[in-house]
């Protein structure tokens, strides 16, 4: 019995250990599963980290795209809304003519003629069409055209290198305006040539315009302002300079798709004033780059009649008018002497082949403006910021064409 004890506990040992070794076993083969795990889990976190980051890019990218087509949705509107707005106010201009025409018909009354007298009238307005584009009724003498250009005086230094100055023709006045730049809304506006030669003088005026104006073919006519409206291809509106406020506007059809002189690649209307009334020069791509030129009712805007001229809008630096005939400034990319080369008469007087070309006087100019005053008969211009001053002498155009 004694001697089985000592077995009994050797086999007891073995047991116990036995056991020890297999639950290490087991405990091993559980960790490692869990680093298994783990490590998936970890890899797993991993994927989801960069997909979460490539989704934030995404994210940011497509809001980045979507504020662009927002912008660009906002340049559109605009776009919209000034095109929306240049058709209210044609729609406005032909509700107004369609009212004047409706106005003008006779009633029924009083269209009892003779089919001879009837036919008559057809054929006298049909001819009045043919020469519309070569006449234009006249009710003051008008029968001069330039010979020369006589003299030199600068006024002035002031503003920037570009920009328009002129005095008001109407009769008894003698304000000057003075617009700077290409682009801005301010101008200028001075008692008298002498008031603005004075260094010291400040302006009479100072006229905070509705609208922007584009280029420096601006004009004073009977107190009001016309002007290139900014932003806008071819509206020209009329301002009244006592309030500052716009009292009609137009579209000048077939205007404003280029620069209407070369050398001035900023100006795509220039208005102009004469003995006969108001004017707007403008350069046609489809008529070859050619100078047309359009009378303006003043009161309305309408539209009176439009020559397309033989003059080139290439090297042309400037233009004016004076009793209805065009007369076109030329010079050099590089600044030279300015030349008169090409006229055109609306009243088909005088011709270019017959006009000797005129030279300005002896300064090398790039002129931005020229602007024409019937009754001073002196050329207003805008030279590298210098205001300067041209007189002229004119002769009757039987004359001009003998000389």
């Amino acid at each position: 019995m004694s001697g089985m004890l000592p077995l009994f506990l050797v086999s007891l040992c073995l047991i116990v250990g036995s056991v020890q070794s297999q639950s290490s076993s087991q405990d091993a083969f559980i960790i490692q599963y869990l680093e298994r795990r783990l490590a998936q889990m970890e890899e797993r976190l991993n994927q989801c980290e960069q997909s979460t980051t490539s989704v934030t890019q995404r994210t940011f990218d497509l809001s980045s795209e979507i504020r662009g087509y927002l912008s660009t949705l906002s340049v559109l509107r605009s776009e919209v809304k000034s095109q929306m707005d240049g058709m209210s106010v044609r729609v406005d201009r032909m509700e107004r003519e369609l009212e004047y025409l409706e106005n003008k018909i006779p009633s029924q009354s009083e269209i009892e003629m003779e089919e001879a007298l009837l036919e008559q009238q057809i054929k006298a307005a049909e001819l009045d069409l043919l020469k519309r584009k070569a006449k234009i009724k006249v009710q003051n003498d008008c029968s001069t055209g330039l010979s020369q250009i006589k003299s030199l005086k600068i006024v002035k230094k002031a503003g920037d290198t570009y920009g328009s100055w002129f005095k008001d023709p109407s009769e008894g006045s003698a304000k000057i305006y003075l617009l700077s730049g290409i682009r801005n809304d301010t101008m200028l506006e001075y008692v008298s040539l002498q008031s603005f030669t004075e260094r010291t003088s400040s302006p009479a005026k100072v006229v905070q315009l509705p609208f922007h104006w584009q280029g420096s073919g601006h004009v004073v006519y009977n107190g009001f302002l016309y002007y290139h409206k900014a932003d806008t291809t071819n509206q020209i509106v009329k301002v009244d300079l006592l309030n500052g406020t716009v009292v009609d506007s137009m579209l000048l059809p077939g205007a404003g798709h280029m620069p209407v002189y070369s050398l001035n690649p900023n100006t795509y209307l220039d208005m102009a004033v004469d003995e006969l009334g108001l004017w707007v020069i403008h350069a046609d791509a489809e008529y070859g780059g050619n100078l047309v030129i359009t009378k303006l009712e003043t009161g309305t805007l309408a539209v009176e009649s439009v020559w397309d001229t033989q003059c080139r809008s290439h090297d042309a630096e400037g233009a004016f008018l004076i009793c209805g005939t065009l007369y076109v400034v030329y010079n050099t990319r590089y600044g030279g002497r300015s030349t008169i080369q090409c006229l055109y008469d609306i009243h088909d007087t005088i011709h270019s082949n017959e006009s000797p070309v005129m030279f300005f006087p002896k300064r090398y100019t790039s002129h931005s403006s020229i602007h024409y005053h019937p009754g001073d008969k002196q050329l207003y211009a805008w030279d590298d910021g210098y205001q300067t001053i041209y007189k002229v002498e004119t002769r009757k155009n039987d004359q001009v064409i003998a000389d």
